[in-house]
């Protein structure tokens, strides 16, 4: 004890801590760890393929929350036996190709991102030609947020046997879209979009009760997803699916199913993103003024370009300043 300069025994002196080692800045080397695929999340918990193995998950505290999305690529350790019960560790997400994104929803900060789906090469936008009717301007956002996430974006339209598609397409006939047109009552054209999945990861998103869970249990018999109606009183699909998950193709490849959804917020995205997206149009807008904001009728070089595409550039450019949910019921409807 040391001495204090006083006998009060009420005084009571602590002993010296003991000298503790200083943290280390050397991180564990997960670099040998194997690497599962994200297919589904789940209230804190990742459902993971890791081989022939379905693993359950959880991430490391240093990864944060949101880390990880349905279709990332991740290091696990821990528990990988896949038993029921088991429970593995993700300790690093490897770096992604691709990431499809949008902006936060109204309240939150307008630039902020939200990663949907990660590694995903083809985005397949799913459109009703009827019931509910199409709204081009949930389509047009949705090429918009393929092109800035470098995917392929190819156009599925559903319900064939209720409406002609004609009029849809000649919207999209600058963009030298794949379009496919798909129905249930006959069955036809389901073979078409089984034959792009093989070797590729893709991704369904579109409005609720456009028919993505119907298709999807078309193409993967397996899959059992609920299937909904379609209000009378508003004319919108009811909600079937609440996160997204993704199911094997068989020949190789994975298919994601997304909630149905009625905003796709992209203030995250820059014009330069989406111009990028048409090389010919690019070339032409490196021409353009200083500060081009690319409309017609203002020197914009693009005006030399093909008409048809510079128009759909025009509007996706548009489509960009909407607001997240766009006013539909007050639009021309395509029927």
């Amino acid at each position: 004890m040391r001495d204090t300069g006083t006998d009060d025994p009420r005084v009571r002196i602590r002993p010296p801590r003991r000298g503790s080692r200083p943290r280390t800045k050397r991180r564990p080397d997960y670099s040998d760890a194997p690497e599962a695929i994200c297919y589904r999340v789940d209230r804190g918990r990742y459902q993971l393929r890791l081989g022939d193995r379905d693993l359950v998950a959880v991430t490391a505290r240093e990864l944060g929350r949101g880390a990880v999305v349905v279709g990332d690529k991740v290091k696990v350790v821990g528990d990988l036996s896949g038993k029921e019960g088991s429970l593995a560790r993700i300790v690093a997400v490897t770096e992604r190709t691709t990431a499809l994104r949008r902006s936060a929803e109204e309240g939150e900060s307008a630039r902020t991102e939200r990663v949907i789906v990660a590694n995903a090469d083809q985005l397949l936008i799913t459109a009703a030609l009827a019931q509910p009717e199409p709204r081009p301007g949930m389509i047009d956002r949705c090429l918009v947020a393929a092109y800035d996430a470098g995917m392929e974006p190819i156009l599925v339209l559903t319900k064939a046997d209720l409406a002609e598609p004609d009029e849809l397409l000649a919207r999209y006939a600058g963009l030298g879209l794949r379009v496919l047109t798909t129905s249930m009552e006959p069955p036809s054209g389901i073979e078409d979009v089984a034959a792009l999945l093989p070797g590729h990861s893709s991704v369904l998103i579109g409005h609720s009760g456009v028919g993505k869970s119907t298709l999807i249990n078309a193409l993967i018999p397996d899959a059992d997803r609920a299937t909904g109606g379609v209000n009378e009183v508003t004319g919108r699909g009811r909600h079937t699916s609440s996160s997204a998950i993704a199911f094997d193709v068989p020949g190789g490849g994975i298919i994601i199913d997304t909630p149905g959804v009625r905003s796709f917020g992209l203030a995250h995205v820059e014009d330069a993103d989406i111009i990028g997206a048409f090389p010919d149009l690019a070339e032409l807008s490196t021409f353009c003024p200083r500060g081009c904001d690319h409309n017609a009728g203002a020197d914009c070089a693009l005006d030399e370009g093909d008409p048809e595409r510079v128009a759909s550039l025009r509007r996706l450019l548009g489509a960009r300043e909407e607001p997240a949910e766009a006013n539909e019921e007050h639009r021309p409807r395509l029927v």
